[in-house]
């Protein structure tokens, strides 16, 4: 009877998820780009911040230039110490510029200094800010810029299609989407509800006039999640916040082992938890519930539990399918989900350790000082 009463609480999580009339693990809110929408660009200026990136700036630059015609980009090099900027100048595009950025303050953040830098010589009606390691599909800025003008929205971001080549990329990195949907329900968030605001930073049009009026980056400095805040201060704003999926705005940030996406996760998983030893309490139980006792529950070879655990991982599995084919993957990875579940609780909790111990935050070979 024990057994019976440990698979119950997985199957209440998993039937509620499945239910929630927003649906936050579907893949419905998505955009991708449109090679036959003709758009005028002369209103953009594409910033792009770029630290030690030099195996990847020049294919990011060129997806840009082959968005269309007008648009300017700059990119802000953040104290690279590789061939960024030689390999970014070797493009040979008119419209590029090159900033070399001065050193970063001590109460930014690498990616917002640079940012704020480059936002400082916009002169135009649109901001696209894209991460240095994402290659644009054709028609996809104009694509984004119908959404934000045609659907009157303050800012549109784009989930970047994540590299899924390598065992633990495809074991984990679905998985960090999925996650990251039910945490910010894409549709929730569309619809302005004033619980949730998010967005996705490796790709955001916003509009420079908000942007000026919340303060620019400043208003953002002390934030490791400063995507999702960025969303909160043009909601506050007024203005309304798409976010989507995509499969033409391609990142191509290798994550071959897992100590590299361990070390991702550290850098933000305490940090979505507010720092709160009763969140962390909260979330690890109920991932425990939701990954574990499924998993002792059907070997515990209880004739009545065993049925409520298939039942349990069965309905896992429908919600987690959509992603995985989204992103062209077996859905036979779904089988693995328990087990993916579990290891960003560990990383999660690795995140909080790090925290307590001191551990700064480390990206790029910058550590950064943990919030208060």
């Amino acid at each position: 009877m024990e057994a019976c009463w440990l698979a119950i609480p997985g199957f209440v999580i998993w039937l509620v998820i499945l239910m929630l009339p927003w649906r936050p693990w579907s893949t419905r809110e998505s955009l991708d780009g449109q090679p036959s929408l003709s758009m005028p660009l002369d209103d953009v200026t594409v910033l792009i911040p770029a630290r030690n990136e030099a195996a990847v700036i020049a294919r990011t630059l060129h997806s840009v230039a082959l968005q269309g015609h007008g648009q300017r980009i700059i990119l802000i090099d953040d104290q690279s110490t590789d061939d960024t900027i030689v390999e970014a100048r070797n493009t040979g595009l008119n419209n590029l510029d090159v900033l070399r950025g001065a050193p970063m303050p001590d109460d930014w953040t690498g990616k917002l200094w640079a940012l704020e830098q480059g936002r400082r010589r916009v002169e135009s009606d649109y901001i696209l800010l894209l991460d240095a390691d994402i290659e644009l599909l054709p028609g996809t800025l104009p694509a984004l810029l119908n959404k934000l003008v045609t659907e009157r929205y303050g800012m549109v971001s784009l989930m970047a299609f994540l590299r899924m080549e390598s065992f633990w990329e495809k074991l984990l990195m679905p998985a960090f989407i999925y996650f990251f949907k039910l945490l910010y329900p894409f549709h929730l968030s569309n619809t302005g509800s004033k619980y949730v605001a998010a967005a996705a930073g490796g790709c955001i049009l916003i509009e420079s006039r908000i942007l000026n009026d919340i303060g620019g980056f400043e208003s953002l400095k002390e934030a490791l999640i400063d995507d999702c805040m960025l969303a909160r201060r043009v909601r506050d704003h007024g203005a309304g916040t798409w976010i989507g999926l995509t499969r033409s705005a391609k990142s191509h940030r290798r994550y071959d082992n897992f100590a590299v996406i361990r070390d991702m996760v550290a850098r933000t998983a305490y940090t979505q938890l507010h720092y709160s030893v009763l969140l962390l309490t909260v979330c690890t139980l109920l991932m425990i519930a939701a990954f574990l006792l499924p998993i002792v529950a059907f070997f515990s070879l209880n004739p009545v539990s065993m049925p409520l655990a298939l039942a349990t991982f069965l309905i896992m599995g429908v919600t987690y399918v959509p992603t995985l084919k989204y992103y062209g993957l077996n859905p036979a990875w779904a089988a693995a989900l328990p087990v993916t579940g579990l290891l960003y609780l560990l990383m999660t909790w690795n995140s909080a350790f790090r925290h307590w111990r001191g551990i700064s935050a480390v990206w790029k070979n910058r550590t950064y000082r943990r919030q208060a």
